[in-house]
């Protein structure tokens, strides 16, 4: 059980440093860069398609297991229920980390396409 709480205090704490450090010391006027988008469809196209695949398989997934694990658990005699309980605590933490990896591709994802509109 510590092993867990380090582990999602690691993620926290990465996930607020990848939030809060948004600070940018740069030297140069917002007008004098250029940016080049040529060729930028395709590749936007495919990371879209991407995170959609990634998010859709990481549902699925995550509901075949839920629903295997709900069968296994009315089905179970009592120390099979408390194994299985066991087994939906690292379930639940890796259903979310799909859930939260997809939807923070996406973000990051928003977030650098409104970079290079503004410029």
């Amino acid at each position: 059980m510590k092993k867990l709480v380090k582990i999602v205090s690691i993620l926290m704490i990465a996930l607020m440093m990848v939030t809060v450090s948004s600070s940018v010391f740069a030297t140069f006027t917002p007008g004098s860069v250029q940016p080049n988008h040529d060729g930028t469809g395709n590749i936007q196209t495919f990371g879209n398609r991407l995170v959609g695949i990634l998010q859709v398989v990481g549902i699925i997934a995550s509901v075949a297991i839920l629903i295997v694990l709900g069968i296994k658990y009315m089905m179970g005699s009592a120390e099979e229920k408390a194994e299985y309980k066991k087994t939906m605590i690292p379930y639940l933490i890796g259903a979310v980390l799909i859930f939260a990896a997809s939807a923070l591709a996406q973000t990051v994802f928003t977030w650098a396409q409104s970079l290079t509109a503004g410029a």
